[in-house]
């Protein structure tokens, strides 16, 4: 067996410690990030740096970010964050880093999210009178494409459908006057209730609301006005129309 001299066994005792193979492959260090965000999403400071850079361009719009393990489930908790006139942009961690590090892939999503503003601008004309239903609509950025998206209020397609109905008898009775005076009480305190729910940050859910989804501009008017035409059935449906089924396809 070869002997270590003195002086191998000083230099061993100095020398640097080598560093673990986990320590050598970690990237830099990530952090929450503050704001509207889904899950519990961490950027670099340097991926931190250009999301609130990326939020400045497009200060009309409604950025939320979205951590790896619930793109999936963004969607459906949109609606908590409605904003009828604002677009809002789900976005995940891995894109704002990537858009952080490289040019092109940033100049690529930066005009895809320009464009859909553009595209999501035209929702509102397609839907016309229609379109006061709709807490909230946007955009979900996906790998080299954008998926839309619009919660709808089916309560309030309900309200809009009996107001054309009134106008159109002019006349009721009295009972039917107690009653629309009593529906739009509890549509009242239904609106309230949400309010101190949301200000006690408990989470929104809207039995009354319906998120749809869809890959164009015109399937997702499509789809809206569906949802809206279903609203008024399920609240306003005569017996005749009660004996006509169908379904819809709520996730295009």
């Amino acid at each position: 067996m070869n002997q270590i001299t003195q002086a191998e066994a000083v230099a061993n005792a100095y020398a640097p410690a080598s560093k673990p193979a986990s320590a050598e492959k970690a990237g830099p260090k990530k952090s929450p990030v503050a704001g509207a965000t889904i899950g519990s999403p961490e950027l670099t400071e340097k991926g931190k740096k250009y999301y609130e850079q990326l939020k400045a361009k497009y200060s009309n719009m409604d950025f939320i970010l979205v951590s790896e393990d619930k793109k999936m489930e963004a969607q459906k908790n949109a609606g908590k964050y409605a904003n009828a006139n604002r677009m809002v942009v789900l976005i995940d961690t891995n894109k704002i880093e990537r858009m952080a590090e490289d040019e092109k892939y940033r100049k690529q999503y930066e005009g895809l999210i320009a464009t859909s503003a553009t595209q999501l601008n035209q929702l509102k004309e397609g839907l016309g009178t229609n379109g006061s239903a709709v807490k909230t609509y946007g955009m979900q950025v996906k790998e080299g494409t954008a998926s839309f998206f619009a919660v709808v209020d089916k309560s309030l397609a309900a309200q809009k459908k009996r107001l054309e109905k009134n106008a159109a008898k002019k006349a009721q009775d009295k009972k039917d006057a107690k009653k629309a005076s009593e529906e739009k009480k509890a549509d009242q305190k239904k609106a309230e209730k949400e309010q101190e729910e949301k200000k006690a940050g408990k989470p929104w859910e809207d039995e009354d609301t319906v998120t749809v989804t869809a890959k164009s501009i015109e399937e997702l008017i499509k789809k809206v006005n569906d949802a809206i035409f279903s609203g008024m059935s399920d609240y306003v449906r005569t017996e005749e129309e009660s004996w006509i089924g169908g379904n819809l396809d709520f996730y295009g």
